[in-house]
């Protein structure tokens, strides 16, 4: 997994693939982002739903450690072993935006997560233990908060940029 040498490598590292990312949702039109595709496992409102779940649980679990409360990772209703069926709650929570309101969730996100790394130190944010939402949602590895952040933000905003693209390749032809 890529490492960071500070906090703004990595915000940096998050907005440039996140723009990337994003920019490819501006030529889709709005009553194709439903459409499936079967070389493309996702819709592009299935897609932008999964970025806004995942976002939202990082900003949701350090709040709520922030404000005193016990994380369960990944969330109260689901457990690590359910991620399709968490998969399914994002999609059906966020699926049914416009493409429009979900791209806002998300950059409301992604700058919210880039405040939180400003409001961290390294420490923070760079050694283990420091959270205990991020010791919780692993049983034998030892992950820094960083690599959370990482791995939900910059590992599948190019992983699902390269699915989108796939997708208009083929429905906007």
């Amino acid at each position: 997994m890529r490492t960071y040498a500070d906090k703004d490598e990595l915000k940096e590292e998050i907005l440039k693939s996140y723009k990337k990312y994003i920019a490819e949702f501006d030529d889709i039109p709005e009553d194709l982002k439903d459409l499936r595709i079967d070389e493309v496992d996702r819709t592009p409102a299935e897609n932008l739903a999964y970025q806004v779940g995942w976002t939202t649980l990082i900003l949701k679990w350090e709040s709520d450690e922030l404000s005193g409360l016990e994380v369960k990772t990944p969330t109260e209703t689901f457990k690590w072993n359910q991620l399709g069926e968490l998969y399914q709650y994002f999609t059906d929570t966020y699926a049914g935006l416009t493409i429009k309101e979900l791209t806002n969730l998300l950059s409301d996100n992604v700058y919210a997560i880039c405040h939180m790394i400003d409001s961290m130190d390294d420490e923070a944010l760079f050694k283990p233990h420091m959270r205990k939402w991020a010791d919780g949602a692993t049983k034998n590895a030892v992950w820094e908060v960083y690599k959370f952040i990482h791995i939900n933000t910059v590992a599948p905003f190019g992983t699902f940029r390269t699915k989108i693209r796939k997708w208009k390749k083929i429905a906007l032809k």
